[in-house]
């Protein structure tokens, strides 16, 4: 049974809805880096999106997981429901990745997903997620987590995915 983000010693011990409303285990993506993304449809970031898919194309089969959290909470850039901005993923930026329902990244009705990789990611702004677009990759054991501000591209994180991946 999956445990709240306080209680939860790796992601893998978490879950999430994804955007066509299945609940998701994280246990399954145990001993895969994941990339943990917020997202958002309107947002001067929304370009990275080919960059996500683009890790995604290039390293899932050798385990990447890439997560993208669709999040409204930085000025009203995620408006849509689910399925438009599903929608909007694939037509847009030809995403293929997984995608939650929208969730809250700060305050008290933050997801336990993020509220793990930003306890475990630490950084200059604590427990706060900055902007739309912020990064955090959870190496393999589900516990250590680097994050990555939203002016970070994803191509700028190929080098610390591939040191998470197994040797060929």
């Amino acid at each position: 049974m999956p445990q709240p983000a306080a209680q939860a010693a790796t992601l893998f011990d978490l879950t999430f809805t994804d955007n066509h409303g299945q609940e998701v285990d994280l246990a399954q993506y145990a001993g895969r880096p994941v990339l943990v993304v917020n997202t958002a449809s309107r947002c001067g970031f929304t370009p990275q999106y080919d960059g996500l898919q683009e890790l995604h194309e290039r390293f899932a089969e050798q385990g990447l997981v890439v997560l993208g959290f669709p999040c409204d909470q930085f000025g009203g850039q995620e408006p849509g429901d689910d399925e438009q901005i599903d929608e909007f993923c694939r037509v847009n930026h030809g995403v293929t990745f997984p995608l939650s329902t929208k969730v809250e990244v700060n305050g008290p009705g933050t997801h336990p997903v993020f509220r793990f990789v930003k306890d475990r990611a630490g950084g200059a702004l604590g427990t706060r997620v900055k902007w739309n677009f912020t990064k955090f990759l959870v190496s393999p054991d589900g516990s250590t987590v680097k994050r990555y501000p939203p002016t970070t591209v994803p191509e700028r994180m190929a080098d610390d995915i591939q040191g998470l991946l197994p040797s060929a």
